[in-house]
């Protein structure tokens, strides 16, 4: 049996020292059938484990209803066949630029800032979570010597409790309840700890008797010098060493030299440390799940969505392909290697050859949401997308601005994120600021506002607040009352018999914001491809049911990366939520599949 502990100054196996050479892949960001080719990818590299989020929110969308929760162990299981450890970081808050830090809307909607501390109606629910999720995990700890780790033992070597939590709080019994409930429910590996290398985030995140690590992207003596400050003993890691950066939408993106990233990497490696590379393969937000933060130095200011493409700038990029960053990486870590590193495995099969859709159906958004949407809530003031149970959607909110009255502004406070406003069927306004006018309206009017989340914060002090419009819509200085909403989840149109309850319609020209149907027809055997949507505003794609993410023209993304086993040769199912309207659909306003990395539809495409 595996012994894996923390020793004085070193991780020890059966009593001998080790270094952890990790790097992050998330098994909810990459295709489950491409987890092998990405594993052995981070194999290729020189790094002997691997390191995974699990986002709560994914896992459960509504209390008590659990999904696919097995895809932990599946995941573990698979790390254990590629010969890696495993560091599994199971939050319940994981940042992870994830939709609400992965924390549900249905916890952080209720409970606003008592998430994240000691109150006992959150403890409930993280230790009911962690009842159902740790079994998983525990059986597969590499100090178990049979069940189902297997023979030998798991490949977990590693579990930490929370994640960051000096960035955004200074509850130290919030923190040992974690560690004791991960204690008590059988986690018999060393746990760990989280935090930037400041001193007020150590010592608001670290926990007596739980080895602390720190995060940085360079710097790594001063960096250990900060912890060392903290902690006189233990093993020297940095448990996010961000060899890149993500992107939001509408903002370039901050990309860091392949020799710039392996210095600092070397340097790290020269401090005796281990490491885990933050990201080694990025994957993908499939879903819908990106998340955003807030500008600022305080991230209190303006909204910033991150875009679906979660490729990092890492080493394995989106696709799963070797960048110059793995090529050089991986000749710093062959000197920590016994022997010679594997070679890369062949990369995944692309699309053979472009393919343009037909997209001959459509029905407009308020006929998507009469069929699809959940039941209308009338209230005094507008109700939020977690009254409604929204996670990832929209909601459409209806007023009447009683009269006669003369014209007015019309104003809507609190509004989180984008509002499409119209006034009598006509589209008057797109609204983006939290406090915004839509203009002057006269009365006796009807007015519809439909609100998409762009995500929900998923780091900083504004973590877990509401989306919708969570202020009141004012005429002149009056409140307008008995505000009517609904709404509709994006996974509402995953359900088995949604598409069914659509009344589409023929498509006959440019159509308006509401969800399109078309064909992409494969004559050869399917991979990996890209989806262009040239002429498309902003919204959802999906092919086969899957959903590929959120695509939207402000860049810097323009294509969605389409995973080949969720193609198949002949007829293949798109379907497009479009929140602005169409494009007239012939020539470069039709859908097209370009073969995954062929950069030949880039500039055609605008593709930075």
């Amino acid at each position: 049996m595996t012994q894996f502990e923390v020793g004085e100054r070193d991780f020890l196996v059966d009593g001998r020292p080790v270094r952890l050479l990790s790097g992050a892949l998330h098994y909810f960001r990459v295709h489950e059938a491409q987890w092998g080719h990405r594993l052995a990818m981070l194999r290729a590299m020189g790094l002997n484990c691997v390191e995974t989020y699990v986002p709560w929110n994914l896992h459960e969308p509504r209390p008590g209803e659990f999904r696919d929760v097995a895809a932990v162990g599946r995941f573990l299981d698979a790390v254990r066949a590629a010969g890696l450890w495993a560091i599994v970081r199971p939050g319940p808050y994981i940042c992870a630029e994830w939709e609400n830090g992965g924390l549900p809307q249905w916890l952080t909607g209720s409970l606003g800032r008592r998430v994240r501390t000691r109150d006992a109606e959150y403890l409930a629910a993280v230790d009911a979570w962690f009842a159902r999720l740790l079994p998983g995990v525990v059986a597969r700890q590499c100090t178990v010597a049979s069940g189902a780790g297997g023979p030998g033992g798991g490949p977990v070597v590693m579990v930490q409790a929370e994640n960051e939590y000096g960035s955004y709080g200074s509850d130290s019994g919030y923190l040992a309840h974690l560690a004791d409930r991960l204690r008590e429910l059988g986690v018999r590996v060393p746990l760990c700890t989280s935090d930037g290398p400041e001193d007020h985030m150590l010592s608001g995140g670290a926990v007596p008797g739980v080895l602390a690590t720190v995060n940085f992207g360079s710097g790594a003596r001063e960096a250990f010098a900060a912890l060392r400050r903290h902690r006189a003993d233990g093993p020297l890691m940095c448990m996010e060493f961000w060899c890149g950066w993500f992107a939001h939408w509408g903002q370039p993106a901050e990309p860091r030299s392949a020799r710039d990233a392996a210095a600092a990497l070397r340097e790290i490696l020269e401090c005796g440390a281990s490491v885990n590379l933050y990201m080694a393969h990025g994957g993908t937000s499939f879903g819908g799940w990106a998340g955003a933060n807030r500008a600022g130095e305080l991230h209190d200011g303006a909204l910033l969505p991150t875009v679906t493409s979660y490729d990092y700038e890492a080493p394995v990029d989106e696709r799963g392909r070797p960048t110059e960053k793995f090529w050089r990486f991986r000749e710093v870590l062959a000197d920590c290697a016994d022997g010679p590193l594997p070679e890369p495995p062949e990369p995944p099969r692309a699309l053979s050859a472009p393919v343009r859709a037909a997209v001959g159906k459509w029905a407009p958004a308020g006929a998507v949401m009469d069929a699809l949407g959940g039941d209308e809530v009338e209230a005094g003031g507008p109700v939020t997308f977690e009254d409604l149970g929204v996670d990832r959607g929209v909601v459409r909110y209806r007023v009447a601005v009683p009269g006669p009255r003369g014209p007015y502004p019309l104003r809507v406070t609190g509004l989180r994120d984008r509002a499409t406003v119209y006034v009598d069927g006509v589209r008057v306004a797109v609204l983006e600021d939290e406090d915004a006018l839509v203009g002057e309206v006269a009365g006796p009017a009807a007015v519809e506002l439909w609100v998409e989340s762009l995500g929900r914060v998923n780091y900083g002090p504004r973590l877990g607040e509401c989306k919708g419009i969570t202020g009141g819509l004012l005429h002149e200085r009056q409140y307008l009352h008995g505000v009517r909403a609904r709404g509709l989840r994006l996974d509402a149109l995953e359900a088995p018999d949604a598409l069914r309850k659509v009344p589409f319609r023929p498509l006959e020209g440019p159509g308006g914001p509401g969800l399109y149907r078309g064909t992409l027809t494969l004559s050869a055997r399917p991979g990996d491809a890209d989806l262009a949507l040239p002429g498309w505003t902003r919204g959802f794609a999906w092919i086969n049911g899957f959903c590929l993410g959120r695509y939207w023209d402000v860049g810097p993304q323009r294509t969605l990366f389409v995973p080949g086993p969720v193609l198949r040769e002949g007829d293949n199912d798109l379907l497009l939520w479009e929140l602005a309207g169409a494009p007239p659909l012939v020539g470069t306003g039709a859908p097209v599949l370009y073969p995954c990395g062929d950069d030949a539809h880039g500039e055609a495409e605008g593709k930075g």
